[in-house]
C-alpha cells in the first residue's frame, strides 16, 4: 500500500448489507473513516432547509456513490489504492466513475472529504499502456477528457500527495500533446469537439443536429466533431495553467511552465477574440467549424460556458460583472442553454437545453461569488437546496425549469429518465457550500478564504473540516465578502489563511461586513 500525505481509507465496505438508493439498486457501501465537517447555521430556517440538503448531499456522495471496485474492473492505470479500492462512481443510475464525472467530483468536494477515494477515483478513469506510462482513458468522447487535469491539480493543493501529482504531471503533458495534435484549429488558435459534458444531441440546435438522423450521441451528427464551444475550451485553458502550476511544483525546467503559460495566454485571446459578442456584452456558445454554417457563432447562452469562463479567469472583471448581469434564468436557476432550440419548448425541454443540470448551477453560482453577485449565489444555492427536497431529498441528474420536478428532458423524439441519486448534483451543491459561502480556496503551500455569506442566513459553522494534517472549526459571522477579521487560533491574520504544514485542531472565526 503507497503511503498518503494523510492517509485515510474508507474504514469499511459493506458487501452484505449493502445500501439502497433510490434507484432500487443494492449495492456495496462504504462508510467515511472519519465523520464529513457538520455545517450548522444559527437561523433554524437555514439549518432545514441549506443544512438539510447539505446532509442529503454528504450522503450521496459518501454512502450511495463510493463504492468499492469488487471486481477490478476500474485498475486499469494500477494506481488504486486499497483491495479492492474504493471509488465514486457517477451515480444511482450510472456505474461508471467516467472521466468527466471523477474530475468534477473530485475537484468539487471528494479530495477534502475522502481523499484516497477521490485519487481512486480519477486512476480508476486512466489506464496503463504496455510500457507502463499512465494515460486517461481512450474512447470517444474525448472533447472534454482534460478536465481531468483541474482535477488532478486541485487534488493536490487539497491533498499535498506530491507521488500522485508527479504521475499526474506526466499525464497531463500526454493528454495536452495529444488534443492539440489530433483537435486544435490553427486557423482560430481553438480546440474543436463538443461541449463539455453535452455527449446527447439535444444539447445543439440544427445543425449541427440532423432531424434525419434518429442517434442521440452527438459524434454521430455532421461537423459535431469541428465545433468549437466555449465550456470547451475554457477547460483547455484551465488545463494549461494547471499545467504550468504542476511544472512549477514539481521543479522542472522553467521552460515547460513558460510554453503552458504561453499556450493559455493564446487560448484566452482567441477565446475572447472569436466567443465574445461585443454587442450583447456576453459570450456566445460555440462557432460552427465546417458545415453551411461554418465560421459563424452561436449566440445562444451556454451555462456551464459562461460559468467556466468566470471561474477560470477567461473573463476578466468587466466581462464577467457583463455576462452575469446579462444571464438568462430560471425560476429554479440557471439552464443548461438558453433559448429552447426550434424543435423544443416549456412542454417538452430539450435534454441539454433549456433545462436545469445542477452541476451547472453549482459552477454559476460559485462564478457569481467570486464576482461579488451574492445574490445570484444565494438564488442558486437555495434553488438547489429546494429542488433537492422537492424530489425526496435526493439529487437528481436534471430538473425541469419551469415546474423543479426530477425530468431527463427530450431527445430524438422521446422524454429520457432523470436518474436519481447523481453525484455531481450532490458535490455541486457540496461546493456551493465549501467555495461559496466558505470561500475556500486550496493552494500547495495554504487553504485560503473568501466568504459569500448573504444577510438572511445569518451565522454559520463548520466543523471538523480535515485539511492535511490538520482539523478545523470555521466559523462566520456578519454578512456579505468583505473580510473584515480573521482570526486564527484566536490570533489575528492576514491574509485570511490556514498554512498547508498545520497539524492538529484549530480554530478560525471570520467576521464579515457588506
Amino acid at each position: 500500500m503507497q503511503k498518503l500525505p494523510r492517509l485515510r481509507l474508507m474504514s469499511a465496505c459493506l458487501l452484505a448489507t449493502g445500501v439502497l438508493g433510490l434507484s432500487g439498486e443494492t449495492t456495496a457501501r462504504c462508510e467515511p473513516a472519519v465523520a464529513a465537517p457538520a455545517l450548522t447555521f444559527e437561523s433554524r430556517m437555514a439549518q432545514s432547509t441549506l443544512g438539510g440538503a447539505y446532509q442529503n448531499a454528504l450522503d450521496n456522495l459518501l454512502r450511495v456513490n463510493t463504492i468499492p471496485d469488487t471486481d477490478h474492473k476500474h485498475n486499469k492505470a494500477k494506481k488504486m489504492t486499497g483491495d479492492p479500492g474504493v471509488f465514486v462512481r457517477a451515480g444511482g443510475g450510472y456505474s461508471e466513475p467516467w472521466t468527466r464525472d471523477a474530475s468534477l467530483n473530485s475537484w468539487n468536494a471528494a479530495s477534502l472529504l475522502e481523499p484516497v477515494a477521490a485519487r481512486n477515483t480519477l486512476w480508476a478513469v486512466c489506464e496503463q499502456s504496455s510500457d507502463g506510462d499512465v494515460t486517461i482513458q481512450q474512447d470517444n468522447q474525448w472533447w472534454d477528457k482534460v478536465i481531468w487535469i483541474t482535477g488532478a491539480w486541485s487534488h493536490y493543493t487539497v491533498t499535498g500527495d506530491r507521488e500522485f501529482l508527479e504521475t499526474a504531471y506526466k499525464v497531463t503533458q500526454d493528454e495536452l500533446s495529444r488534443m492539440r495534435r489530433e483537435h486544435y484549429s490553427a486557423e482560430y488558435g481553438l480546440f474543436q469537439g463538443p461541449a463539455f459534458f453535452a455527449d446527447g444531441i439535444a444539447g445543439y440546435p440544427e445543425p449541427p443536429y440532423d432531424p434525419a438522423n434518429k442517434s442521440s450521441f452527438v459524434l454521430d451528427h455532421h461537423f459535431t466533431d469541428k465545433l468549437m464551444p466555449l465550456s470547451t475550451n475554457c477547460v483547455y485553458y484551465n488545463a494549461y495553467k494547471c499545467a504550468a502550476r504542476m511544472a512549477s511544483e514539481l521543479g522542472r525546467p522553467k521552460v515547460e511552465a513558460q510554453e503552458y503559460e504561453e499556450a493559455a495566454k493564446r487560448l484566452k485571446t482567441a477565446i475572447n477574440k472569436h466567443l465574445w459578442m461585443p454587442s450583447k456584452s456576453t459570450y456566445g456558445f460555440f462557432i460552427h467549424g465546417a458545415g453551411p454554417l461554418q465560421g459563424k457563432l452561436d449566440p445562444s447562452q451556454e451555462g456551464i460556458g459562461i460559468s467556466f469562463a468566470i471561474l477560470f479567469g477567461v473573463a476578466d472583471p468587466g466581462q464577467a460583472k457583463s455576462v452575469l448581469a446579462n444571464t438568462h434564468r430560471s425560476a429554479h436557476g440557471i439552464m443548461t442553454s438558453w433559448p429552447h432550440f426550434a424543435r423544443y419548448d416549456d412542454a417538452h425541454p430539450g435534454r441539454h437545453n433549456a433545462i436545469v443540470w445542477p452541476l451547472v448551477n453549482g459552477m454559476f453560482a460559485c462564478a457569481a461569488a467570486q464576482s461579488g453577485r451574492s445574490d445570484l449565489y444565494q438564488d442558486e444555492a437555495e434553488n438547489a437546496a429546494l429542488l433537492a427536497a422537492g424530489s425526496g431529498n435526493h439529487f437528481f441528474e436534471i430538473y425541469n425549469g419551469s415546474t423543479g420536478v426530477p425530468d431527463g428532458g427530450w431527445q430524438t423524439g422521446g422524454q429520457w429518465p432523470s436518474q436519481p441519486d447523481q453525484t455531481w448534483s450532490a458535490t455541486a451543491y457540496l461546493r456551493m457550500i465549501y467555495s461559496g459561502l466558505f470561500g475556500m480556496t486550496f493552494t500547495p503551500k495554504s487553504l485560503t478564504f473568501s466568504p459569500t455569506l448573504p444577510a438572511q442566513w445569518g451565522a454559520v459553522k463548520l466543523s471538523g473540516v480535515h485539511y492535511r494534517e490538520a482539523v478545523l472549526d470555521i466559523a462566520l459571522t456578519g454578512s456579505g465578502r468583505r473580510v473584515t477579521k480573521f482570526l486564527y487560533d484566536g490570533a489575528s491574520v492576514s491574509p485570511p489563511a490556514v498554512p498547508a504544514g498545520a497539524k492538529g485542531f484549530h480554530t478560525v472565526a471570520i467576521t464579515l461586513n457588506d
